[in-house]
């Protein structure tokens, strides 16, 4: 995990953490991703979240990070 990433992770069934680096807790839960990538973008404005696939796609399979 790089310094200046903060990532939205799944928790659970109907969880998304937003995580900063190497932090022993969430910055906050939300109950969609979409609420989780917002939050993140809030929290560090100035980089891009780092997004945990929850789902298979043509580009990526869970597991994986992206962009959001």
């Amino acid at each position: 995990m790089g310094k200046g990433n903060i990532f939205v992770e799944r928790r659970g069934v109907r969880e998304y953490a937003v995580v900063k680096p190497d932090a022993e807790r969430a910055s906050a839960i939300l109950p969609t991703q979409a609420e989780a990538i917002e939050r993140a973008k809030e929290i560090s404005p100035n980089t891009r979240p780092d997004v945990e696939r929850v789902r298979y796609t043509s580009v990526g399979k869970p597991d994986q990070w992206r962009k959001g």
